[in-house]
């Protein structure tokens, strides 16, 4: 891999239907503390949240479909990028400037060049407690999970480790990312590729707390986790990890 297709950072867009667009987009602003951006595009449907040290990964978009994650990758280059991105088995879906693909088994993901490179720090809430997004996780069904697993680590150009079993592995995160990128194994034999962003904090409870203030709704716990549900029916995590950057 050359410097030129090499990631330098990574975005996670929401993708917000338009009759939640409000709530939801002023739920991730009080959850993460960042304020969101002037809209901007055609008809107003792209916006950013902010944060107020560091380098922005995370935005907004109106959509007129369900609500879901989709990933920027940048790069210096996103043409040639999307070349080697399709030789990996990735599926050319829209050139804009910037460049829209799926992966082989069908998520959607951008190549983009937008500069960026200062990881912004968690935000530290009353209480003294810690959080920060700071993943996102493919839930990949059984049949697509080896060969999805091989085409992340590759267009990333780093390894994929396990972490928990055979139900948890992520792509090595270079420190200055904002966000790594979790593979979750799911029982379900076959399926869609989805995503689903995860929040590490050092109080799980004090966190889960504040959320549902804010909206959330309550789905299950997990040891170590717990699955949340935001505005627009996306589900999410927060998770017992270290929210601190490196």
């Amino acid at each position: 891999m050359d410097e030129a297709t090499r990631p330098f950072w990574l975005s996670a867009f929401l993708d917000l239907p338009a009759e939640a667009f409000d709530a939801a987009t002023a739920f991730w602003a009080s959850v993460t503390g960042y304020p969101l951006s002037p809209l901007r595009g055609d008809d107003l449907e792209f916006g950013t949240l902010v944060p107020p040290a560091g380098d922005d990964y995370l935005r907004v978009q109106r959509v007129g479909s369900s609500a879901r994650i989709h990933l920027d990758v940048h790069v210096t280059d996103p043409a040639q990028a999307a070349r080697r991105a399709l030789r990996l088995g990735a599926t050319l879906l829209a050139d804009r400037g910037y460049q829209v693909l799926s992966s082989p088994s069908g998520f959607v993901f951008c190549l983009v060049n937008h500069t960026a490179g200062v990881r912004p720090h968690a935000a530290r809430w009353p209480g003294g407690h810690l959080s920060r997004v700071d993943q996102v996780a493919l839930d990949l069904p059984r049949d697509v999970h080896d060969s999805e697993s091989d085409f992340w680590a590759e267009l990333l150009g780093e390894a994929a480790r396990p972490l928990s079993g055979d139900e948890f592995s992520a792509v090595d995160r270079r420190p200055e990312l904002p966000l790594r990128l979790l593979l979750h194994r799911l029982d379900e034999p076959t399926g869609a590729t989805r995503a689903h962003l995860d929040l590490a904090t050092d109080d799980v409870a004090a966190e889960v707390a504040r959320h549902l203030e804010l909206g959330a709704e309550w789905v299950r716990d997990h040891d170590g986790w717990t699955v949340l549900r935001d505005p627009a029916g996306l589900l999410y995590c927060v998770t017992g990890r270290d929210p601190a950057p490196g």
